[in-house]
């Protein structure tokens, strides 16, 4: 192997492990967002579902105003 492949052959594994080491940056980055919105999500089916019992309690009380 001339000395010419070999470096053009380097350079090139070079710059496979920088690609690596961007792309597992990027992966760990989506990964915290993902975990984030996910834990985003929970909080809002939570609130949803308060928001929910409250307003079926609101309606009962409604209902039981208007048949006395």
């Amino acid at each position: 192997m001339s000395d010419d492949s070999f470096q053009n052959l380097s350079s090139k594994v070079d710059d496979l492990i920088d690609l690596c080491a961007e792309m597992k940056r990027e992966n760990q980055i989506l990964k915290a967002n993902e975990s984030s919105l996910k834990s985003e999500h929970q909080k809002m089916v939570e609130r949803n579902q308060e928001a929910k019992s409250k307003l079926q309690s609101v309606l009962e009380r409604l209902k039981a105003m208007d048949n006395s």
